[in-house]
């Protein structure tokens, strides 16, 4: 079954529009991992406007499942990534001004970069993932970083979802299938949501993990979180035949 990983940035902006300790994010961390999730994500941003540096030393002793942080490699991020050892780090392109993800790496803009970045984590034992979009070279090319994973971003399916779910799959079941025949493990995050999961996860489901946070914690407000958790996965487990 594809894994679902938690992103609780939302929850720590919640805690930090009025200051204080809530809602408490570690105590959400630990009962998402209680209400089924495989994983969390966080991604910590140098302006600190939700998941903190200070919340990931907090939260990586706690977490019994998976821990992956995301984010963008300046020094600062990779300091913090070696000294806390997650499971995972995943790799994105974002500047420190931008609001949320809105793209995938240029790999080969930045292809020995990353390829350093890569060596070192790994050097760390940490698995690495590299944020892509659908271009069947970039991924080709994040494989050569040495890589374990990429992530796909799947902010255009979801925008195109409403206007024919099969043209909006279609790239990425092509990228799904390159990164397939790379050896690359697959990830997959962005505007994923109960409208357009169980869809995607059925034509691919090789996936080894979703992240998703926006959209989970939304509907948390109207069903609770463990009732929310509980809908993601039920997504997940539906049509998982091999393409």
């Amino acid at each position: 079954m594809i894994k679902l990983s938690v992103n609780i940035n939302k929850v720590a902006t919640i805690r930090n529009a009025r200051g204080g300790n809530i809602p408490d994010v570690k105590q959400v961390a630990k009962d998402c991992e209680a209400f089924g999730a495989q994983g969390i994500t966080v991604h910590p941003r140098p302006d600190g406007r939700h998941i903190r540096y200070s919340d990931v030393y907090d939260i990586k002793p706690i977490i019994k499942t998976e821990l992956n942080i995301e984010g963008y490699p300046e020094p600062k991020f990779i300091d913090l990534v070696k000294k806390i050892r997650p499971n995972q780090v995943t790799l994105v392109p974002d500047s420190p001004t931008v609001l949320t993800s809105c793209e995938g790496w240029d790999v080969k803009a930045n292809l020995s970069r990353l390829s350093e970045i890569v060596e070192e984590f790994k050097s760390n034992n940490i698995r690495t993932s590299i944020f892509v979009g659908t271009d069947l070279q970039n991924i080709e090319l994040a494989a050569k970083t040495g890589a374990d994973r990429v992530e796909l971003y799947t902010g255009p399916y979801a925008s195109d979802f409403a206007n024919g779910k099969e043209a909006a799959i279609a790239p990425y079941i092509e990228a799904a299938r390159q990164a397939k025949r790379l050896g690359l493990g697959l990830n997959a995050g962005h505007d994923l949501s109960l409208v357009n999961l169980a869809y995607f996860a059925s034509q691919i489901p090789w996936i080894v993990e979703v992240s998703i946070g926006h959209a989970l914690i939304c509907d948390a407000l109207y069903y609770g979180l463990e009732k929310t958790i509980a809908m993601y996965k039920a997504c997940l487990a539906e049509n998982l035949v091999e393409k």
